[in-house]
């Protein structure tokens, strides 16, 4: 939700794009949310790209008195985690045996529809026990499943989307997202984007929605679960982190950069040279800071010369920061969790996907953040959900009678798409557009160059580029 008070008049929409179209509204780019959107990638709550308009964050409401012209925002739920006390002989068994009746009762609730209904169907862990769970519902072989595919084999992940729908007995469509595709569906989806975000995986998102669309009027995914159960790459990360800022002194950090920085360049998804140069990355700021630095397009030192200012970096990243600090229990692992949880997932994924899927006039629900699943999750330490290198163990137990364990062990790769190689094609234009002054040519010529000379892995930085230019060039 959108909303505004300008002129004595108090306007909100469901939309940024209807919003500004009031006559009371006046709009202008706000520096402070261009400098978080690099950062980040996304806008987060409660601001917008423009000054003066707000979004109402999650789990708060709005009381705006017509009389008085007054308004009041209350928070009236937040994600908390207060872990159990009291660990079963058995919680594998136990929690597990939970975990499927709560998990089998969301999708069941989710699946009350009087229109077709499917599911997305990538082939991992989160969105196979959806189909699964969906499929146990329904006679053998009637449930629509949707996935999306790439020619580029490290990103590509039909062949397990194949194995789960084979294994689930689904009436299976796939759609391949190759470049020429990309350039035709592009400038609609940024045209319809009520504000630049700049997940890539937008894109792949929109075609899935769309395909899903000619078949089915809602679909069920499998969005909520990496947050909850510690399902992200850097979970993996934490332990080998902490030991790493303990042991080896901060003036130190510059020259193993430059060392790791020498590793030849691979745009393959997840590649070892990103993994350890987004690594590093992080590592030269405090914990607190580590998780939007390893996700964001730029980190500080990068921010600085793009906006040829210096940076305020608690007041940059005070959202992260704010969550690291309010989280009760102290460990890494959990305040990693409500970084993901509280933040990641409410300003970029769900709004990722509500945006893909709204442009097709797809609804996409989402049966892992239901909120009796959610409470018992919660509650779960978070041993038991990053454990001996596994991440969501305790989900991947319980779902054992469930899914074979090709699906359920077998390596993430996340919805990424080849951005990093696309981005060297003419279609991304990468000269300065209408973009605000105080951005800084110099660092825009070089990152561009870097990234086209396979010296540097820019992709994130440039893709939020392009897809900003590209918007402003919309409104």
């Amino acid at each position: 939700m959108f909303y505004t008070i300008q002129n004595n008049t108090f306007v909100f929409s469901s939309e940024l794009s209807a919003l500004i179209l009031h006559p009371s509204v006046k709009t202008s780019v706000c520096e402070k949310s261009v400098q978080k959107y690099f950062a980040y990638g996304y806008i987060p709550s409660p601001g917008s790209i423009y000054t003066n308009i707000s979004k109402l964050p999650g789990g708060h409401n709005l009381i705006y008195s017509l009389a008085s012209h007054r308004l009041e925002i209350k928070k009236y739920w937040e994600f908390v985690l207060e872990p159990f006390e009291d660990i079963p002989n058995n919680p594998e068994e136990e929690w597990g045996e939970e975990l499927r009746s709560l998990l089998s009762k969301a999708v069941k609730r989710r699946m009350i529809a009087d229109v077709p209904l499917g599911i997305f169907l990538s082939g991992g862990v989160d969105s196979s026990c959806i189909a699964a769970f969906a499929a146990s519902f329904m006679d053998p072989g009637a449930l629509k499943t949707f996935s999306i595919s790439f020619d580029e084999k490290s990103f590509d992940e039909s062949r397990y989307s194949s194995m789960a729908a084979a294994f689930i007995n689904t009436d299976h469509y796939n759609e391949k997202l190759s470049l020429e595709k990309s350039r035709s569906l592009l400038p609609t989806i940024v045209s319809k984007l009520d504000e630049p975000m700049g997940d890539s995986s937008l894109l792949p998102t929109y075609l899935l929605s769309r395909t899903t669309r000619n078949h089915v009027t809602v679909a069920l995914g499998g969005d909520g679960a990496d947050e909850l159960f510690a399902g992200y790459d850097p979970f993996r990360a934490l332990q080998l982190a902490k030991l790493y800022s303990k042991l080896i002194p901060r003036p130190i950090h510059k020259g193993i950069q430059s060392i790791i920085g020498m590793l030849p360049v691979s745009h393959r998804n997840m590649s070892l040279d990103f993994k350890l140069k987004r690594t590093l990355r992080g590592l030269s700021y405090p914990p607190m800071l580590w998780n939007p630095i390893w996700l964001g397009p730029l980190s500080p030192v990068e921010l600085k010369e793009l906006f040829n200012e210096p940076i305020d970096i608690e007041d940059l990243y005070s959202e992260a920061i704010e969550l690291w600090d309010a989280c009760k229990t102290g460990n890494l692992i959990d305040q990693t969790l409500q970084f993901y949880t509280r933040f990641y997932l409410q300003d970029d994924i769900l709004v990722k996907v509500d945006r893909a899927a709204m442009m097709n006039s797809l609804e996409v629900r989402a049966p892992f953040l239901d909120i009796e699943l959610v409470d018992f999750v919660r509650k779960i330490p978070s041993q038991y959900k990053y454990r001996n290198g596994q991440t969501k163990y305790i989900l991947k137990k319980a779902l054992e009678p469930v899914l074979p364990k090709e699906i359920l062990y077998r390596s993430k790769k996340g919805f990424g798409i080849p951005v990093g190689k696309w981005l060297k094609q003419p279609f991304f234009d990468l000269s300065k557009g209408l973009l605000p002054d105080t951005l800084n040519p110099q660092f825009l010529e070089s990152a561009c160059k870097n990234h086209m000379d396979d010296k540097l892995d820019n992709r994130a930085f440039l893709w939020n580029y392009w897809l900003l230019k590209t918007w402003s060039s919309d409104f």
